[in-house]
């Protein structure tokens, strides 16, 4: 890629009409930020030291964790010293870090999204079939696919955005170094561009949210059909929590990249909804409702407060709930 720019760095203004309110969003920002971190964090250690969550459902979640965590800490940590008087300065390089890395950890969530939704799909629409389909090398397969093609998405949108020159103005009219502010800079005819990245940045999450309405229409019509009132809930009650967190990350990205007439002020304030809350609120989704979440946090943090003592464990093998009733189906 041929840089014909002669910028090597850009102002950050930070977030728009939020004169003289830097310290109370400053605290306000790094509650979230701190919340997201240890929320993620704590779900992280849950599924991973807990053998009952080793599951394709948890599997992914794992990873929504992993993004979670690093999602807002693309732009975070610099507004947070911006908002401390720090210099509003960012280097080229960290502006096209800042730019890849937020589309690359977007564009993996929004595959990622689509991935649970089917996976979801799998586990109710063919339950007896689930374990064959959703194989350990097709859940590591499935991972390893979003994070390429979300790589591959945000090498795309970053090269389109940084090919061009920026020879002139440097302030950048944001928070943090995204496309559309971006490109506003460049010393050059951005309008075949700017449509470009627009059908690129607004048609991938809406091919993926086509996706995800598919698999839950069919799954909507497989609940509908369980004879079980129990059944019917607990289908519903694990499906409701991931479209929560689906339509807190679509309607932001929706929102921001697919109107036709951008707001500075509104869509920094949906960007941190995005930025921040979503990731922020992710554990809460998946942990409130969620039994077994619920009794492996208490477990893992039961065993980091208590001292470690040594335990005698007889050799006859227990079974798990879901290990006795494939045997009662194998039977």
């Amino acid at each position: 890629m041929k840089n014909l720019s002669v910028v090597s760095q850009f102002i950050l203004l930070g977030i728009p009409h939020t004169e003289g309110l830097e310290t109370t969003l400053f605290v306000l920002f790094l509650s979230f930020y701190i919340f997201t971190l240890v929320g993620n964090l704590l779900i992280l250690l849950a599924i991973v030291f807990s053998t009952q969550l080793h599951t394709p459902m948890y599997f992914f979640l794992c990873q929504l964790s992993v993004c979670d965590i690093f999602f807002p800490s693309v732009s975070s940590p610099k507004m947070l010293f911006d908002l401390l008087g720090h210099s509003r300065a960012i280097s080229y390089a960290g502006c096209v870090s800042q730019l890849f890395f937020y589309h690359f950890l977007g564009g993996t969530e929004c595959f990622l999204y689509t991935v649970m939704a089917y996976d979801r799909f799998v586990a109710i629409c063919y339950p007896l079939r689930y374990s064959i389909i959703m194989s350990n090398r097709v859940c590591a397969f499935l991972a390893m696919g979003t994070s390429i093609f979300g790589c591959i998405h945000s090498t795309f949108l970053t090269s389109l955005t940084f090919q061009l020159p920026y020879c002139g103005p440097k302030e950048v009219d944001y928070y943090f170094c995204d496309i559309p502010v971006v490109m506003k800079l460049a010393c050059a005819d951005t309008s075949a561009l700017e449509m470009v990245g627009f059908i690129s940045v607004g048609l991938m999450p809406l091919i993926c949210f086509f996706f995800i309405l598919t698999s839950y229409s069919c799954i909507v019509r497989s609940i509908l059909q369980i004879r079980s009132t129990e059944g019917r809930h607990r289908a519903f009650s694990t499906c409701s929590a991931h479209l929560t967190a689906i339509l807190l990350f679509y309607m932001p990205v929706i929102f921001i990249y697919l109107r036709p007439t951008p707001s500075s002020w509104l869509d920094a304030a949906v960007q941190i909804l995005n930025n921040l809350v979503t990731p922020m609120l992710n554990p809460l989704i998946y942990s409130l409702r969620n039994k077994e979440v619920k009794s492996s946090l208490r477990t893992v943090l039961s065993k980091a407060v208590q001292p470690s003592n040594t335990n005698y464990q007889t050799s006859f093998p227990v079974w798990k709930s879901k290990d006795l009733d494939l045997a009662i189906v194998c039977s």
